[in-house]
């Protein structure tokens, strides 16, 4: 299958969460506002947001309104046309002009942020780009040891120091490195837990204004990786990490099998943050630029 159909596949649990509830609610019905309330429940319990929600049933009663909603078709493809424009203009991942290209890489533990970083380093690789990778998750070995698979198998190099040493002179060293080898693309992994949040957050704080002394307008972009299976949770993760570092964009994996791929909009809506990659399977070639077309597209295409 090609891209769109796994994407379609994946979301086939989001689809029948969302889609196949708006359609049965519409099947006999009236086209009246009384029906919105329904539709505005399916929403919420999606995982679509708040926000997300209120501007769609905005959207839908003006046109119940003034009759340019006759039919069930009219209103599924009206929710389709509105969810497409929620999620705005695409944004992908760009790092040309930039030399080396430092991305920052946050996220707690289990959402597959390691694995990312891989996957990216092999997008890379393959444009023949020259990748560095920083494993700055020192406090678990695991990540480490995963990391130095993926530049093995990619042909990255990686910075890597003693388990439990410093995340930030890991950063340090693996942006200084890829300057004296006039490398393209540092990526930086960092510790999804440590002993609390406030730990976390000022370790990711520390390496931010660690990586700067080399560079001093890096990194150039910070991204957080988020589990799609986890819903609302997912929303706040996103809130708490860019309340401390400024995220500049959304890695959404494990999209694949997922019933709550509807916080997409969630944290469009609520965040401002645009979601640049999606995941939808463990291949390489699995993690995508993100693309609202395809996707609400992909949502609603049986």
């Amino acid at each position: 299958m090609g891209f769109f159909d796994r994407l379609k596949a994946g979301l086939a649990k989001t689809r029948h969460n969302f889609v196949a509830r708006v359609e049965s609610v519409l099947l006999n019905r009236t086209i009246d506002e009384s029906v919105l309330d329904d539709i505005e429940e399916i929403l919420i319990t999606s995982d679509v947001g708040a926000g997300a929600t209120e501007d769609i049933i905005q959207i839908l009663k003006e046109k119940i309104r003034s009759g340019a909603i006759a039919g069930s078709a009219d209103v599924t493809a009206c929710i389709q046309g509105e969810m497409a424009k929620l999620l705005g203009h695409p944004q992908p991942l760009v790092i040309e002009g930039i030399k080396p290209y430092v991305i920052l890489m946050a996220g707690v533990n289990g959402v597959g942020k390691t694995t990312t970083i891989g996957k990216l380093a092999q997008r890379y690789v393959d444009e023949g780009k020259s990748v560095v990778l920083a494993a700055g998750d020192t406090f678990r070995a695991a990540a480490v040891e995963q990391l130095e698979i993926w530049a093995q198998r990619t042909g990255a190099a990686i910075i890597r120091h003693q388990a439990g040493s410093d995340p930030a002179a890991v950063a340090f060293d693996a942006v200084e490195a890829a300057k004296s080898r006039n490398a393209d693309l540092v990526i930086i992994d960092t510790a999804g837990r440590l002993h609390n949040k406030t730990q976390l957050m000022d370790e990711l704080k520390k390496i931010n204004r660690v990586i700067k002394k080399s560079i001093p307008d890096a990194p150039h972009d910070i991204l957080l990786v988020v589990d799609g299976t986890t819903g609302q949770n997912a929303l706040r993760q996103a809130q708490v990490f860019n309340e401390v570092v400024g995220l500049t964009g959304i890695v959404l994996t494990k999209l694949d099998g997922t019933a709550k791929g509807g916080i997409v909009f969630a944290i469009y809506k609520e965040l401002g943050i645009p979601i640049k990659l999606i995941g939808i399977g463990e291949k390489a070639d699995d993690l995508r630029d993100f693309s609202a077309n395809d996707f609400v597209k992909a949502l609603f295409e049986k």
